[in-house]
């Protein structure tokens, strides 16, 4: 992997420590049911990069949006990542036994409050991105909401997430493959790139339109890499299973293409990626920073 950035280590760190702290104290509110708010904090705060929260305010800050009008769309966006993986693990869909080096949260306190943990990070994704805020003004937390939702329901992550399980045993194209992947893994990440920009007022169509160009090859790319990795990495490693897609029977780019294909695309996307910046008017210097992590981590 090569030597990650200064700037972009400083960021990631300082990004994820104010999301935590932030994410954290909003979790211990919900005190209603001690075991649920327990499985909840669980899934969302235990280890993961951050990824998502740190689109939200790297893409926010390089438009000059406060740092504190972004700390509600970062964890909403957070949460629905990690209700998506609470259920994702489940027994009926990956039944996967250990997430980020850790057992899985229905192995840790039972399927029904693994199902409940989900639900009620997905619900709280929605109150916390529609409170009232001083730096927000109302018509741009319904544009947050309103994409928040598109990318995570039937035309988002959870649609992908349903070709998914059906392609399972079956021989994929690539085109099947890409449009699963947009929708299960990209539609967030392209969510949290607009919900960051959607802070800034009066956002251009235009930084939009980039920002989603972007998006649509970093999801894509984040997705090529983690089938490389499954491939060639250890659970050590990754904190999580290797070759479980295979064990499943489903195809990736990996095993499509083979990893010389694979890193072939991944570089394609890379370079997509990096001609959508160009086009972005500001300081861009951090994202094209995670550009270059994404594609060369080893987890």
């Amino acid at each position: 992997m090569s030597p990650m950035s200064p700037l972009l280590q400083e960021k990631l760190e300082s990004f994820r420590a104010r999301h935590i702290a932030w994410f954290e104290h909003e979790l211990n509110r919900t005190a209603a049911a001690p075991q649920l708010q327990e499985a909840m904090a669980y899934s969302a705060l235990l280890g993961g990069k951050r990824i998502r929260p740190f689109l939200v305010y790297a893409t926010g800050e390089m438009l000059d949006v406060p740092l504190a009008a972004l700390d509600a769309p970062a964890a909403a966006l957070e949460c629905i990542h990690a209700y998506s993986l609470a259920h994702d693990d489940l027994p009926a869909m990956d039944n996967d036994a250990l997430r980020r080096g850790q057992p899985t949260c229905h192995v840790k306190f039972g399927e029904a409050t693994a199902i409940l943990a989900g639900d009620a990070l997905q619900a709280l994704a929605f109150e916390l991105i529609g409170r009232e805020h001083p730096q927000l003004a109302p018509e741009q937390q319904i544009a947050m909401i309103r994409k928040l939702a598109e990318a995570s329901g039937a035309s988002g992550m959870c649609g992908g997430q349903a070709l998914d399980i059906a392609a399972t045993g079956k021989a994929t194209l690539q085109s099947e493959l890409e449009t699963i992947h947009h929708l299960k893994t990209g539609a967030l990440i392209r969510a949290a790139l607009a919900i960051g920009a959607l802070a800034a007022p009066n956002v251009s169509p235009a930084i939009l339109a980039a920002l989603d160009e972007y998006g649509q090859a970093i999801g894509l790319a984040f997705q090529v890499k983690d089938d490389i990795l499954d491939q060639t990495s250890d659970p050590e490693t990754l904190g999580k299973a290797t070759a479980a897609d295979i064990a499943l029977n489903k195809t990736t780019y990996a095993t499509l293409l083979g990893i010389d294909g694979a890193e072939q695309l991944l570089k394609q996307l890379t370079e997509k990626a990096l001609h959508a910046l160009q086009q972005i008017p500001y300081n861009t210097e951090l994202l094209q920073d995670f550009t270059e992590y994404l594609v060369t981590r080893d987890h």
